[in-house]
């Protein structure tokens, strides 16, 4: 889920930023800092959206920097459990497939992709034994974020596509004109059972 929040923080200016102005020089200097910033309580850095307040600076002996305690507002994502996320197929495996979120990557393992019975085949797409369903690397989907680790550098984040609504949106439109289709003929049915 995507977030606006407000961070109050001492922001430390390297010297080579000196020459510009104070504000400018802490925008500069947190664009640097949160480029590819990820911490586990407020998610994933997306960027700098305002410095709202830069107050004095302090100079530490043996450090050549100054610190500004200042406020911003950044823009982050942090993946919630539940959720449900789009994205295109990054890659394509043996075990499963990997799925570009956009701002970070998560895995679906091969069991979680169909409710079907799944292999992978040697053009590098997965397919559905029975439903004869296909996904190969650059198709939109829809999934649910159904584990999240946080060791190592980055969130490992767990989908699934084996729910209703989920899924490769062909799929997904496919299931709904079935829907439809059903709906309408059971109408239909009980029209015919009144008369």
């Amino acid at each position: 889920m995507f977030y606006n929040i407000e961070v109050e923080d001492y922001v430390r200016v390297e010297p080579r930023l000196f020459g510009l102005k104070t504000s400018d020089a802490v925008a500069k200097q947190l664009q640097e800092t949160y480029s590819d910033y990820h911490d586990k309580e407020i998610g994933e850095v997306i960027g700098i959206i305002a410095v709202l307040e830069v107050g004095d600076g302090v100079i530490i002996p043996e450090d050549g920097a100054a610190f500004y305690k200042s406020k911003f507002r950044l823009l982050v994502w942090k993946p919630e459990l539940q959720e449900l996320v789009f994205g295109l197929i990054d890659e394509i495996t043996n075990f499963g497939a990997f799925i570009n979120l956009g701002v970070m990557k998560g895995i679906i393992h091969i069991s979680q992709t169909m409710d079907d019975y799944v292999t992978f085949s040697s053009t590098g797409t997965l397919l559905g034994k029975d439903s004869k369903k296909v996904l190969k690397k650059r198709d939109p989907c829809i999934a649910r974020i159904v584990a999240l680790s946080y060791k190592g550098d980055q969130p490992k984040i767990g989908l699934t596509m084996r729910q209703p609504g989920l899924g490769k949106l062909d799929w997904i439109t496919e299931e709904k004109k079935k829907s439809k289709s059903l709906v309408k003929k059971a109408s239909n049915d009980d029209k015919k059972e009144k008369k």
